[in-house]
């Protein structure tokens, strides 16, 4: 095989486990909140799939993960449009830190990536819940919730990366070639 060959399956099966890791982190803890959503942990391995993936590989397991456990949950009316957000967060987070990383400190572009990233999430879920439930002001109850949760994915997801996936010698290698 070929090293390029190599590198593309290495990344479908890394995807494929971080589709499976934010499957089970957004189902192991679930907090309700008023528009029938739940805040949870997924948000910090969809961050973390971007940045380590990159944009098509982080993108697939973010939304596949994400939507799976809005199906597996019974949240079938969010299954496409969780597919979406999260995948365009991952792409978000990779991107934002590709672009940011090359004029701040990794910590500093990590932080503004996860942010940029947690925003996708909060718009997206709003305009989202304002055509479902035919009212805006229905769907900004909806906002506080999605603000939690993203201050929760940017600050584990960035402990996680900078705090154990950025120490290992391999992973440093494989996301480096991602930039």
């Amino acid at each position: 095989m070929t090293k390029n060959k190599n590198e593309k399956i290495l990344l479908l099966v890394l995807a494929g486990l971080f589709a499976a890791i934010v499957t089970v982190s957004t189902m192991m803890i679930r907090i309700p909140t008023p528009t029938k959503g739940y805040i949870n942990l997924g948000d910090c391995f969809v961050n973390v799939a971007g940045w380590l993936l990159g944009p098509l590989y982080g993108g697939a397991a973010a939304g596949i993960g994400s939507s799976l456990s809005d199906l597996f949950a019974g949240y079938n009316v969010y299954v496409v449009p969780t597919l979406v957000i999260k995948g365009l967060m991952a792409v978000a987070a990779f991107a934002a830190y590709k672009a940011l990383s090359k004029k701040t400190p990794n910590l500093v572009g990590r932080i503004a990536s996860a942010i940029a990233a947690e925003l996708v999430m909060i718009v997206g879920y709003a305009a989202f819940e304002a055509v479902l439930y035919g009212s805006v002001a229905t769907a900004l109850t909806g906002v506080a919730g999605n603000v939690v949760q993203g201050i929760g994915g940017v600050a584990f997801g960035v402990l996680l990366y900078e705090g154990v996936i950025a120490r290992i010698p391999a992973a440093k290698t494989h996301a480096a070639a991602r930039k």
